[in-house]
This record gives C-alpha cells, structure tokens and sequence, in this order.
C-alpha cells in the first residue's frame, strides 16, 4: 500500500465532499427563489489496479445533477402577469443577447416597454394574434415575438355580422296594408305609420370609427297557409329594418321613418326580406340578409336562420359582432396561455399565445445562469406545443412556482459532508504522520 495513494485518495474525499457542499450551499442559497431546482451530487469510485501483494487507492469522482421535473409548490400573488406552470413544461424566453433558452421562473413583469421581463432580465416570448389565431411552430422558436402588455389607445371594430333567434306568433293577423317596409319619408315610402299587428326588436352595432349604431327590426305576417288553396300557400312575414336614429320624434310610433329599410333586396330593389316557415312552424327560406347602412357605409349579414314559428308568444334576442371604441383597461391570461387585452366596454380580445415547451429528458438540461435551461444533446430536442396539449401542463396567472428545496436534507447532507470531509481529513494526517516516521527513520 502506498503512503502517497492514500493521501491522494483522502484528498480526492476531500474535494468531494467539498463539491457535496457547495452544491448543498447553492440549494439554501436559493432556497427562495422562483422556480429554482435542487442540486444534488453523487460519487462514483475510480478503481487503479493493484497486485503482487500491493494494494493501490483509488479516488472518489462527483457528479452533480438537478431535479427539474420535479415541480415545486404554487404560491399565490396579486399580480397577473406572474404565471407558473402546472405541469410539464417550459416558458420560451430571450435574454438580453438574442439567445432563446426555457425557464419555470414566471416571475414577469412589464418593464419600460411594456414586454414582460422576469427577475433574471429574461424577456417571455409568444404568437401574436395579428393574423388571426397563430399556429405552433412544433421544432423551432420560428415566429416567436415578445410578450407587450402595453396596449396603449383606443380599439374599435365594425360590426359585420349578427344573428338572431326567437319565435313570430304563427296566431298572428295577416296583414295586406300598412306594411312597415313602406312607412317611411321620401322615394317609395307612405310617410304614413305602420299598422299596429307588427312585432319589433332591436339590435345594437358599431361602425368603423366605434360608433354605436341602433337598428330596428320589424316582423309582419303577409300571409297565412292554405294547403287547399291552387297553388299551396305557406305562412310568410316580411322583416323590415330600420336606423333607430331615422325614427319619427312625435306622436307615439316611430312610423315614418325618414329614410327607407336598410335591408332591400334586388331586384326589385324595393323588396324586403321574406321569412317562409312550413307546417311545422321551421324556417324553410330567407333566414339571411344583408343591412346596408349608406350612412356608415357598412354592410351586416344577419343570421334569421334559429327563428320559429308556433303557436307561442313573440320573442326575439339577437346580437351583432363588432366593439365600440374603448381603451385597454388591462391584460388577463387564460390557463391555454392565451393573452386577452381587456377594453372598458366590449368583450376581451386576444393579442398574444404562450407556447411551452418541453425535452425528452428535462433533468439532463443544461442550467445557465438566471435560472434557465438550454437543451443538450442528453436531454433530447425542444418540442413547442401550446398548455394543454401533447403532454404539457397549464399556465396559471396569480401565481409563481416555488424552489423544490427540501432545506431539512439540505442541512442534513450538510451535516454528513462535514463528518465525512473531516474523516478524509484524518486519512490524511495518518498518511502525514506516517511519512514523518519515515523521515526520522534515515536520522
């Protein structure tokens, strides 16, 4: 046995446990931050060989690895624009050399441009909206822009659509004069009223600049069915619509109004939209058509196609598409990762989608400073998918992930590198002490 070989093997202990606590140092360091994930080392024996009666030591390698599959606990905050992954995955950031890496430490924030940027000065990437509902690109970050929650301005979009479902009283009088679609002032009008044996809803939409624009919409049975009659009748009503603003001011009916049906089809062009229903009270013809409003210059294709006709009271509910001008009031994201600018008034409107992504091997990533990950050729390709797709979890705002640092083991492998340090330490000072007698030897 060497004297020299178990020296160096006590100094090869030594330096393992050293390793053993700078990692166990690292983890209580970082104890509290965001996302982070314990290391832990792990030794295997270097083996030299030995004969002739002689026995030579080896020494101790480390090897240090990190539990990133393993999530931590989820913490509530108050911020929005904090997230955390529950589940697989990874956010897709850009630090600020251009070089995009993954993290789980969603702490975000707006910085001065309105990007969200977390703690480590990594920006969040994602899809715009800005061509409709983006597509993931699934083995590259192709396509990937900032996340900017500063939605400054005002948005507005022009109603082009709308619909409408209810019920026209199939017990309704006919009626043969009067009709609503000629009550109005000017070119083909009565400038008379309307009869009374009509039914009225209304509808509110937006033009290009974010108006808001009522219409008035108006149903009268024309004729009734007659099975026996040469041809067959069916039961029909004629739907005409007006601008709520051309309505008459005085009296006690909005008849005349001072402009004619907006919803006038050609040819001839003074013929208004007819609804033919069958036996059964089902819609069988002209459940479409379009208002053309000449003062907005806008067009709305209305969807009639849901109405009924039984032998119930009137009812109607109809909606239209479109958003007044409203400003941003805000940002929320949904648990797909899809980012909504939040207006005043009208509905949320979709900007931006998360993408997560994902290796075959998480636990081989490879950690960069700032608590993120590049992939190596051990953890296997990047797969970006979207949350909640292909494997990967959900992205949950108000909230961030935790260390997964257990610090009781910490301080217990602490403990245990301590003691087995300062045995190796001793190995040592035998070996030391074993020499000196060598030395004194040859005195």
């Amino acid at each position: 046995m060497s004297i020299f070989g178990s020296m160096k093997t006590a100094v090869s202990g030594m330096n393992a446990q050293a390793n053993r606590l700078s990692v166990v140092s690292d983890n209580i360091a970082n104890v509290n931050t965001t996302a982070y994930k314990a290391g832990s080392a792990s030794f295997s024996s270097l083996i030299l060989p030995s004969g002739g009666g002689d026995y030579n030591s080896g020494s101790v390698e480390t090897n240090v690895s990190y539990s990133v599959s393993k999530q931590g606990d989820t913490i509530s905050t108050s911020s929005n624009s904090n997230l955390s992954i529950q589940g697989a995955g990874f956010f897709v950031v850009q630090g600020a050399d251009g070089k995009t890496v993954l993290t789980r430490a969603g702490d975000f924030a707006p910085d001065a441009n309105g990007n969200l940027v977390n703690s480590a000065g990594y920006t969040l990437m994602g899809y715009s909206y800005a061509s409709g509902a983006p597509a993931v690109v699934v083995n590259g970050f192709d396509g990937l822009i900032p996340i900017n929650v500063n939605q400054d301005g005002l948005a507005n979009s022009a109603s082009t659509s709308g619909s409408f479902t209810g019920n026209l009283n199939a017990n309704a009088p006919v009626v043969t004069s009067g009709l609503p679609s000629t009550a109005y002032t000017g070119a083909g009008g009565t400038g008379a009223a309307a009869t009374a044996n009509t039914q009225k809803s209304s509808v509110v939409a937006y033009d290009a600049l974010g108006h808001t624009v009522m219409y008035d919409i108006y149903y009268t049975k024309t004729q009734a069915a007659n099975l026996t009659a040469s041809p067959p009748t069916t039961d029909q009503w004629e739907v005409a619509v007006y601008r709520n603003a051309d309505a008459n001011t005085t009296g006690g009916s909005s008849f005349p109004y001072s402009s004619g049906p907006l919803n006038l089809s050609a040819p001839p062009a003074s013929a208004p939209t007819k609804l033919t229903f069958d036996a059964n009270g089902n819609l069988t013809s002209g459940g479409t058509f379009t208002i053309n409003d000449p003062k907005t210059a806008g067009s709305i294709a209305m969807d009639l196609t849901k109405m009924t006709q039984k032998a119930s009271d009137f009812s109607s509910k109809g909606s239209t598409n479109g958003q007044a001008a409203s400003p941003v009031t805000g940002v929320t994201i949904d648990k797909s990762g899809v980012v909504y600018a939040n207006y005043k008034s009208g509905d949320p409107k979709p900007i931006y989608q998360i993408p997560l992504a994902t290796v075959a091997s998480p636990d081989k990533l490879t950690p960069l400073s700032g608590n993120v990950y590049q992939p190596s050729a051990e953890s296997g390709v990047t797969v970006t998918s979207f949350a909640n797709s292909n494997g990967l979890g959900y992205i949950q705002s108000n909230s961030l992930e935790a260390s997964n640092v257990d610090l009781a083991g910490q301080l217990t492998d602490m403990i245990q590198a301590q003691k087995s340090y300062t045995a190796n330490s001793k190995v040592f000072q035998s070996g030391s002490e074993l020499l000196d007698v060598l030395v004194n030897l040859a005195r």
